[in-house]
């Protein structure tokens, strides 16, 4: 809304992963000078509970970037297989007790759907052993999940050739 009016500005709702095809109609032709990504997640996306990113506060486990599309994270934990769940946790989380959190979810899971941020905080705190340091024992294992639910590597490495395509010479 702020810069709606700004000519220099134009705002287009979509995944890195469509970088070309979004900028490629309104730069006819020229190149960029350069390209910022931002890939953080904005305090708005934690403080609202029905996004599902965060603990703080109990919601529906939903973590997706973009609402309209994929699965939710509580889709995509009620059938994820064991080894996969094992493997997120450790690569994207760098979750030292991966395998024990993933077996404790996997278990879960097989009781009740794993639908709510506290109910997954919860079970992660029960299973995650002794904690050093002031994070939440869920904070990891939460942003491995998300990472997985978004598909958010895949979309920088189809992103980024994408993105040198898009540069001018020197940019």
């Amino acid at each position: 809304d702020r810069f709606a009016a700004d000519a220099r500005f134009t705002v287009r709702h979509a995944g890195f992963e469509e970088l070309g095809s979004v900028a490629a109609p309104w730069l006819a032709g020229r190149g960029l000078d350069g390209i910022l990504f931002d890939l953080g997640v904005s305090s708005p996306q934690l403080d609202q509970p029905a996004r599902g990113f965060s603990f703080a506060h109990d919601g529906p486990l939903d973590m997706r970037m973009n609402t309209a599309v994929g699965a939710t994270a509580a889709e995509w934990l009620a059938g994820v297989s064991q080894a996969e769940l094992t493997d997120v946790l450790f690569r994207y989380g760098e979750e030292q007790r991966a395998r024990q959190i993933a077996a404790a979810i996997v278990r879960a899971r097989e009781a009740a759907p794993i639908s709510t941020t506290r109910a997954l905080a919860d079970l992660v705190a029960a299973h995650a052993g002794r904690q050093q340091g002031r994070i939440h024992p869920a904070t990891r294992v939460f942003q491995a999940i998300r990472i997985a639910v978004n598909a958010e590597l895949q979309a920088l490495e189809r992103a980024l050739p994408q993105a040198v395509e898009l540069l001018a010479a020197g940019g």
